[in-house]
Parts: structure tokens; C-alpha cells; sequence
């Protein structure tokens, strides 16, 4: 009965060993979040700059940019979405990142699932601040229309939600010809900083 109770223990021990400590294994799961955040930023500007290959530039000299991958579904009269993105701060010492949460909810007409990604270019450090310590919210109306050609400091695709702030928004299509923000929150991920 000895040998069996201590042969069990030991099996319990190595099981525990084995499955991994829960801190380590959160903090890998953290970090897989992370990369899979990552790797769906650099999908999103790849296909940005093969669209349009002036935003490679203007991403580069902003003071940071976020990329954002949301998922909508509408169900009849109400349509909900809800996805992840990162926030890069350019400085004179390297970037820094942040990672973000964003969510909408509404009311319309509509049936189906819509697919986009949104990129937004930081020309005001001020704007970029607010937007990573204190979130946006566009409860109210919040569409742009894009510019249809280089004229002036707008660039063709990008639409100026808030002065400063330049959002370009990417679907299967391609560059949509407006920004759609309506009923979109965006705060920090507690779980991935």
C-alpha cells in the first residue's frame, strides 16, 4: 500500500511538472496572443502598402500608427463585431507597443458578416496619447469619406476622422471608400500588457 500511495505522488508530481507551473503557462499563452496580434498587424500593412505604397512612408515619419482586425456580424436589426490591434508609438529610441481591444455594437438593417481592417496614422503625438490612455469611443456618427485623388495634404484611400488622425480601411475588396467607425470602442487589452 506504501509503494501505491508513493508511486501515485510521484505520478502527481511529474503530472505537475509536466503540465508546467500556471504563471509560466499563462505567460506563454499571453505571448502567443501577442505574436498572432503581431502577425496579423504585419498581414494588414503588407496588403496596405501593396495598395497603396505612399502609406509605407507616412507610417514610417508618423509618431505611431495602430492596425486593428475586426470581425462584424449582422443579425437582421442588430449587428455586433469585436476584434484585436496594436498601437506602435515611433520615437527617437525604438518603438513602443501597446495592445488594443475594440468592439461596436448597433442597429440596422443587414444580414451577413463583414471582414475589415483598419489602419490608423498618428500625425499628432497628442491624438495618439489620448488614444492609447484613454480609448475612443465613436458612439455618434463617425464616417469619412476617402479622398478621390492626391490634392491638398489627403492622401487618395485615407479618410480624416479626427483632425490629425488618418484611418484607412482595408476589406476583401480592397480600400473602402469610407471609414466606418460608428458605435466603436477602442481601450487597452489588460490581458496582453
Amino acid at each position: 500500500m506504501k509503494i501505491s500511495a508513493r508511486a501515485s505522488g510521484f505520478a502527481l508530481v511529474l503530472l505537475a511538472v509536466a503540465a508546467g507551473s500556471p504563471g509560466v503557462r499563462a505567460e506563454s499563452e499571453v505571448e502567443a496572443q501577442r505574436a498572432k496580434v503581431r502577425t496579423m498587424r504585419d498581414t494588414v500593412l503588407a496588403e496596405l502598402y501593396q495598395l497603396h505604397p505612399g502609406t509605407k512612408a507616412r507610417i514610417k515619419e508618423a509618431a505611431g500608427y495602430a492596425v486593428f482586425s475586426n470581425v462584424g456580424i449582422n443579425l437582421v436589426l442588430a449587428s455586433f463585431a469585436g476584434g484585436h490591434g496594436i498601437v506602435v508609438k515611433n520615437g527617437l529610441l525604438g518603438s513602443s507597443e501597446t495592445f488594443m481591444k475594440m468592439g461596436s455594437a448597433g442597429i440596422g438593417l443587414g444580414l451577413g458578416v463583414k471582414d475589415f481592417r483598419a489602419v490608423f496614422i498618428f500625425s499628432d503625438k497628442a491624438k495618439l496619447a489620448a488614444f492609447i490612455d484613454k480609448g475612443w469611443d465613436f458612439s455618434g456618427q463617425a464616417d469619412a469619406a476617402a479622398k478621390s485623388d492626391d490634392k491638398g495634404a489627403a492622401l487618395a484611400g485615407a479618410a480624416t476622422v479626427i483632425p490629425g488622425v488618418e484611418v484607412y480601411q482595408i476589406t476583401k475588396n480592397g480600400l473602402a471608400l469610407q471609414a466606418t467607425l460608428q458605435g466603436t470602442k477602442y481601450w487597452k487589452d489588460k490581458d496582453l500588457n
